[in-house]
């Protein structure tokens, strides 16, 4: 039986009979398209793909450090991936029927508040994949920030699987400093998956005090699968600053 299509802040959700969204022509085309530039620009390698589940709910948790990290991710992946985009965007011509048909998520300027976070479990109640970066911000100096409470929440009120992600070289090839992308290597590694039974059902039942606390505790944990995840394989050729 086939899920019902629901619509969320003016960005549709298609789903399948398994609950995921269909890859349509664009989404197919962008996406080799996207892969096309990465291979040739930054000469890109993608390592641990076989980490994340064909299908269900899944969350990529990455590391943000350059304006590339989201469509990188989601174009690593063979499935169709939701991303985060600002709602304001959804109104702007052309713009907004290229992200609409991109599968992004409408979310406010702080990417959270209620109706940003209902789109984002709809698509993961439907057995979507959501890219998400915990750290909420890209990094100033390539360094792991701490996780914003937020994606523990995400977790908490979802049954995804959460897929740490690291991308090694981005930041170099195109972080705050840099005003143009340079050519070189920029790798992205999966972690292998991580689950929060325990979690899930100790918020079941805890104090509205120690919710917030297990939110925190979530997102910490998905920062250091993060950090985990070394840079063996993932070597990097740019020029100095």
């Amino acid at each position: 039986m086939n899920s019902p299509t629901t619509r969320s802040n003016g960005a549709r959700v298609m789903s399948s009979r398994r609950g995921v969204a269909p890859i349509t022509p664009f989404y197919r085309r962008a996406r080799a398209i996207s892969r096309g530039l990465f291979a040739f620009w930054f000469r890109w390698r993608r390592i641990g793909l076989e980490n994340i589940p064909p299908e269900g709910p899944v969350l990529l948790a990455s590391n943000h450090v350059s304006f590339i990290d989201p469509p990188m991710v989601g174009s690593a992946v063979d499935r169709t991936v939701s991303f985060l985009a600002r709602d304001t965007l959804f109104s702007v011509p052309v713009v907004g029927t290229v992200i609409r048909k991109l599968n992004a998520v409408p979310v406010d300027r702080d990417g959270g508040g209620g109706a940003g976070l209902k789109a984002i479990l709809d698509r993961l109640k439907a057995g979507g994949c959501i890219v998400l970066f915990p750290e909420g911000t890209r990094s100033g100096d390539g360094q792991l920030q701490r996780a914003r409470s937020g994606i523990g929440l995400t977790v908490l009120k979802s049954e995804a699987v959460v897929v740490p992600v690291r991308v090694f070289g981005a930041y170099e090839a195109f972080g705050r400093h840099r005003k143009f992308p340079l050519p070189g290597q920029v790798t992205l590694k999966f972690g292998p998956p991580l689950t929060f039974h325990r979690e899930r059902a100790e918020a079941a039942t805890c104090s509205k005090a120690r919710l917030k606390e297990i939110y925190q505790e979530i997102a910490d944990r998905v920062m250091e699968g993060i950090a985990k995840i070394d840079r063996a394989e993932a070597v990097h050729c740019f020029p100095p600053r």
